[in-house]
């Protein structure tokens, strides 16, 4: 198994079990480590099984303690193999061997329909595992809508706001399908002027904006007013999945609703032009993405700890106990 942090020569090629997502690629984990994401230090864990390679980018949080590289833009944690054979055996290799490696694990956002599956292989591998709803993933499903049926079936306030906003010709809107350099700087004079620019980070969203591009994948949406941006979002599409990685607005621009009016526009292009059938809203529990999407699920953190460790009783005694003094107290 390799615990470091060099690039392995199957990393490029190597894809999740499912519908792809951008953060299943080795670019992905590169730009995390490249710009300060890693923690202590970045940790690849492998397992292998046949011709099959499991593989799980890690992050050292303190020795003796591993979580899933991620951060604020990661919609998703999950193993990523290489190779047409038994992936759930190179995966319980990983486990197993990652044990020899580390006291604790923690996989953080785990989506609903795979934590079953990894807090499983962990239990197989001898780990004792605790996973518990930690967020919320809202998501489209479109199944066989088109376009128009799934604005019919949008709350009425929502489409009477678009409609109405519209009309007034107030907005422009501008769609890109590429990078480019002068509407990422508008995007930024938003997201820097937006309710929460404390919780970017503009170089590592450049980064991936602009591999998302070279890939074909960027769908970018700028809203200006009198020629001024105020509202910027960033979108990509894959995999028949179109994924809302930001969005911003000016605070003194709502009254136009630019930002519900690009979000129309980018929603009629994914759909009708790219012909998704599923777009993604990321994790938090937004109340205004209810208006925009039909599905819920929660995320899920796993916290695994190795029995074969003193060091992980402590925190395995908190993480198991905690819950049930709660309850009788």
């Amino acid at each position: 198994m390799q615990g470091n942090g060099e690039h392995h020569a199957n990393d490029d090629a190597a894809r999740a079990t499912g519908l792809a997502t951008p953060f299943d690629r080795a670019l992905w984990f590169d730009q995390l480590a490249a710009h300060g994401f890693a923690g202590q230090g970045r940790f690849n864990a492998r397992g292998h099984a046949g011709g099959t390679t499991a593989w799980l980018p890690l992050r050292i949080e303190k020795p003796g303690y591993l979580a899933g590289l991620t951060n604020w833009y990661s919609f998703a944690i999950r193993p990523l193999y290489t190779g047409s054979g038994d992936a759930t055996a190179s995966l319980l290799d990983l486990f197993r061997k990652l044990r020899a490696a580390t006291a604790q694990l923690s996989l953080y956002p785990v989506r609903d329909e795979e934590q079953q599956a990894l807090a499983s292989a962990l239990r197989s591998t001898g780990w004792w595992v605790k996973a518990a709803p930690a967020g919320d993933r809202h998501w489209l499903d479109l199944s066989d809508m088109d376009h128009d049926s799934w604005w019919a079936s949008r709350p009425g306030a929502l489409r009477s706001t678009v409609q109405r906003k519209a009309k007034k010709g107030v907005v422009d809107i501008q769609l890109l399908t590429a990078f480019d350099a002068g509407s990422w700087a508008a995007y930024e004079q938003v997201y820097a002027a937006s309710w929460k620019p404390e919780e970017g980070h503009p170089a590592l969203l450049r980064a991936f904006a602009e591999a998302e591009s070279a890939g074909g994948r960027l769908r970018m949406g700028i809203a200006r007013i009198d020629g001024a941006p105020v509202a910027a979002q960033y979108w990509t599409v894959e995999d028949g999945t179109a994924f809302i990685h930001k969005l911003a607005h000016v605070e003194d621009s709502l009254k136009a609703s630019p930002g519900t009016l690009l979000s129309a526009a980018l929603f009629r292009h994914v759909i009708e032009v790219d012909g998704v059938k599923r777009v993604d809203f990321g994790t938090g529990n937004d109340a205004y993405k209810r208006d925009w999407m039909n599905r819920h699920d929660p995320l899920w953190r796993i916290e695994a700890f190795n029995p074969s460790r003193v060091a992980a009783w402590g925190p395995a005694l908190r993480a198991f106990a905690l819950p049930v003094l709660r309850k009788t107290s």
